[in-house]
């Protein structure tokens, strides 16, 4: 039931059995941070192994580390990690290089296997689209942009490939992963899940869903710092026959005999290319341990009571959402309109309330279950509304636009 007063909000607080994990986030007391769906904050741990491999792996083992400290098989390790938390097994997951990166990677190898157009919609998050215009330009291979309100009806054996994000980033409409995947089978479409928006606050199954790629960061609901690695999702027959494209010395079966000519290494392993970025795989590493023992579903379902606050409260002060109401399913931020969103938004900051802005007028506000509670959310709430009661975003000050939005 949604809280109808702070009362009612606290009552929720006390007997929440997620609570107990915002102790392990580094976060300032004054600061309401509604922005994990962009940034998660820092787990105390994660912050605690970039100093440890800093000081300890990086100043005294030096390159030893390499073996002694088992940096070469971060990627592995942690993939396992998250495997875990979006069905996979342990060794369909790896992490590599970025999201845009990756799509790439994937986009090319399973283009290249059959003709056809690759293909997204015109209101997916932009570098995924700028990654397939790219590639097309760079292959020919024919590019679709399908409407923002296409189903999966739309696919057609013109399709050779669709990238698609399981959450939009701006709605947070949740797709149903499995009746795209029937629809793609039906007519030979490999679709390339983006899970950024997904992954650690979603409860979902790619292999019981029948998605057999995705792609992923690290730096949102999974905490992993500014510019974290992504990962790579492949199944573990796809892995075995895809070629990739970004041959890179890490993604060699053999890398250290040092051969002249490329031999990919076994399944999702052959998608690394380049050396891993070790401090900060590691700070993801041990950020993804605050998830060892916590049910993504119990995630899922207190991110849903946190919007479904949220919208609630919003409702009386005339913001229109354009997100899934509470009857529908939703991913773990909710989007409101306003003329003068970005103003609003800057004053909230202000204000000690941190959420952030898309084009042309949408304010949108993260709730990560794991460091967030229902009084929270109730205080953001009453702080917006004072700032739209009382108009202090006309403030000259929140109109001046900044690089980062």
């Amino acid at each position: 039931m949604t809280p109808v007063s702070a009362s009612e909000a606290d009552a929720l607080d006390d007997k929440d059995p997620l609570a107990r994990y915002k102790t392990l986030f580094d976060l300032p007391d004054w600061i309401i941070y509604l922005d994990g769906n962009s940034l998660g904050p820092p787990p105390k741990a994660a912050l605690a192994r970039i100093q440890s491999t800093g000081e300890a792996e990086w100043r005294s083992g030096l390159v030893k580390s390499w073996n002694d400290a088992g940096w070469i098989d971060l990627p592995k390790t942690c993939g396992a990690k998250i495997a875990r938390l979006i069905g996979g097994r342990e060794d369909e997951v790896i992490i590599a290089d970025s999201v845009s990166v990756n799509i790439f990677k994937l986009a090319a190898a399973l283009s290249a296997n059959a003709p056809g157009a690759i293909a997204y919609h015109a209101d997916e998050f932009p570098t995924d689209g700028y990654i397939l215009q790219g590639l097309s330009n760079l292959t020919g291979a024919p590019l679709m942009r399908l409407a923002p309100d296409a189903d999966h009806g739309a696919l057609g054996s013109e399709i050779s490939v669709l990238v698609k994000s399981a959450v939009h980033y701006k709605t947070a409409a949740v797709a149903d992963i499995a009746a795209w995947e029937q629809a793609a089978a039906q007519n030979h479409v490999e679709i390339i899940w983006d899970l950024s928006h997904a992954t650690g606050v979603l409860d979902i199954d790619m292999r019981a869903a029948g998605a057999r790629y995705g792609v992923g960061c690290g730096y949102k609901y999974l905490n992993g710092g500014p510019g974290a690695p992504a990962f790579v999702y492949v199944g573990r027959q796809a892995a075995a026959t895809l070629n990739q494209p970004l041959s890179g010395w890490m993604g060699h079966a053999a890398p250290f005999e040092f051969a002249p000519d490329y031999a990919p290494a076994p399944g999702v392993e052959r998608f690394a290319s380049g050396t891993p970025p070790i401090l900060s795989l590691s700070a993801r590493d041990a950020a993804l341990d605050v998830f060892a023992d916590i049910d993504i579903a119990a995630i899922e379902a207190k991110a849903k009571m946190l919007g479904d606050l949220f919208l609630a409260r919003c409702a009386p002060l005339g913001l229109e959402s354009i997100s899934p109401p509470p009857s529908e399913r939703r991913g773990g931020h909710v989007s409101v309109r306003f003329d003068h969103g970005y103003a609003v938004i800057q004053a909230l900051i202000a204000h000690g309330v941190i959420g952030d802005f898309r084009q042309p007028d949408i304010m949108r506000f993260g709730f990560s279950p794991l460091f967030l509670g229902y009084r929270d959310v109730w205080n953001a709430a009453s702080i917006l509304a004072d700032i739209l009661e009382t108009q202090k975003w006309r403030e000259a000050k929140y109109s001046a636009r900044r690089k980062v939005t």
